[in-house]
């Protein structure tokens, strides 16, 4: 099953609880990109934006953070009500604690790699995982162009996850749109985190059935 992701990055932030009421009847999730300065360039929302994302709407929220050491901010996104948070392998030094840690507090564990990041980087750990999300971007800006390599790694995780038996979904975020959404289908993935390609639309309800279409379209 295959599933959009809204980045509210690429939203209006003036009129953040309209843009995502334009959303929430075609998505289950809502994507929240953290950023901090420090592990990408830019400084971008925090636990407050899901928490106000979680009373205006009803929808779950899937918290990216780009952070540095990112297991001391995880109290404060369970608390906000994140049902989804991946955390960047790169950023932490106690991955599999970062991991417990989301898991004991009851929502479902990502781990992100970077575009440089080999797959093999979180073997030791993909048992414990309920997500990879693997970045089709260099992280930290939204409106970036898709790199095509990538495909080949998305590829080489469905594979393990496969080999191992695992029900380990593959997350996809970084110059999405109806062209490149298939590309990613076809090679294994299943979540679809989609920022300008839904809000730098008009018709959100249209934009977000095009990604569908654009994936119903892909024979695996």
């Amino acid at each position: 099953m295959i599933q959009i992701l809204p980045s509210i990055l690429a939203a209006d932030m003036a009129r953040l609880a309209e843009e995502i009421h334009e959303v929430e009847q075609d998505t289950d999730f809502i994507h929240v990109d953290v950023m901090d300065g420090h592990f990408v360039p830019e400084i971008a929302m925090g636990a407050q934006v899901v928490a106000a994302v979680k009373q205006s709407c009803d929808v779950s929220v899937d918290a990216h953070l780009m952070v540095e050491e990112p297991i001391h901010l995880l109290p404060s996104f369970l608390n906000a009500g994140a049902e989804m948070i991946s955390v960047h392998a790169e950023a932490c030094r106690h991955l599999h604690r970062a991991v417990q840690i989301i898991k004991n507090g009851g929502a479902k564990a990502g781990v992100a790699l970077n575009p440089a990041t080999p797959v093999t980087a979180i073997e030791p750990i993909l048992s414990d995982l309920d997500c990879l999300l693997i970045m089709t971007v260099d992280p930290g800006y939204g409106g970036q162009v898709f790199l095509e390599t990538i495909t080949e790694k998305i590829r080489k995780a469905r594979r393990l996850i496969d080999s191992r038996n695992l029900p380990v979904v593959i997350e996809v975020d970084g110059g999405i749109n109806a062209e490149t959404l298939p590309v990613c289908r076809k090679a294994g993935a299943s979540l679809f985190v989609a920022g300008s390609a839904i809000f730098g639309q008009t018709n959100r309800h249209l934009a977000i059935e095009t990604l569908k279409q654009s994936a119903r379209s892909v024979n695996k």
